[in-house]
């Protein structure tokens, strides 16, 4: 899960985004310096913290990896301002190495595969339409919450019929200098272990 700090742009906030939602139909509540935003069905939205300088060390600028002692640091602010939310976030890496155990083709579409794939922790069924995609292969899996450099968010959907849990990358999409223009996954070598962290950037 990533946060979002932007001095220059923004000001001296850090951005937890949670959810998407409609900004005409949100409202804000205040707990010191940090304000909670919900729908107005109550779901939380995501929370802003003003003046994130004097709350936290922030060395780093743009998208920063939440990780379990920043969360820490976060939670006692929350509790500080006697805010209650429970901040459970999911902090495992969404860009993983997957192995291709299998590719089948799909029975409704010609140009879409299907392939099981191997993260280490799970087995995740994927449909790829990539025309280079097989079975044997390392590739970067996007795990289901991960939010690719162009935005798009990763959800478990459908494609003509068939569940797809996660996305098997191209260099293109993940936003990798020199990227080839033809179309295809990014196919690894064997120096990666399968579920370790894929590191973007």
């Amino acid at each position: 899960m990533d946060v979002f700090y932007n001095p220059d742009g923004i000001g001296d906030v850090l951005l937890i985004p949670i959810k998407d939602g409609d900004r005409y139909e949100i409202e804000h509540e205040r707990f010191g310096p940090i304000t909670k935003i919900t729908s107005k069905k109550g779901e939380v939205l995501g929370y802003n913290i003003f003046e994130a300088s004097k709350h936290f060390d922030l060395a780093e600028k743009g998208k920063i990896k939440l990780t379990e002692s920043f969360l820490q640091e976060i939670k006692q602010l929350f509790a500080v301002n006697q805010l209650s939310d429970q901040l459970d976030f999911d902090l495992s890496p969404k860009f993983v190495v997957g192995y291709v155990t299998s590719k089948d083709s799909h029975e409704n579409a010609d140009k879409l595969s299907v392939c099981q794939v191997d993260v280490g922790t799970e087995t995740l069924q994927i449909v790829c339409g990539a025309p280079n995609v097989d079975a044997g292969q390392k590739v970067v899996v996007a795990k289901v919450g991960a939010t690719m450099p162009s935005g798009l968010k990763i959800k478990p959907y459908e494609l003509r019929g068939v569940p797809s849990n996660g996305m098997i990358c191209s260099q293109k999409e993940l936003g990798l200098p020199n990227a080839p223009a033809e179309k295809g996954i990014y196919v690894l070598d064997d120096s990666y272990s399968v579920g370790e962290e894929f590191i973007t950037h």
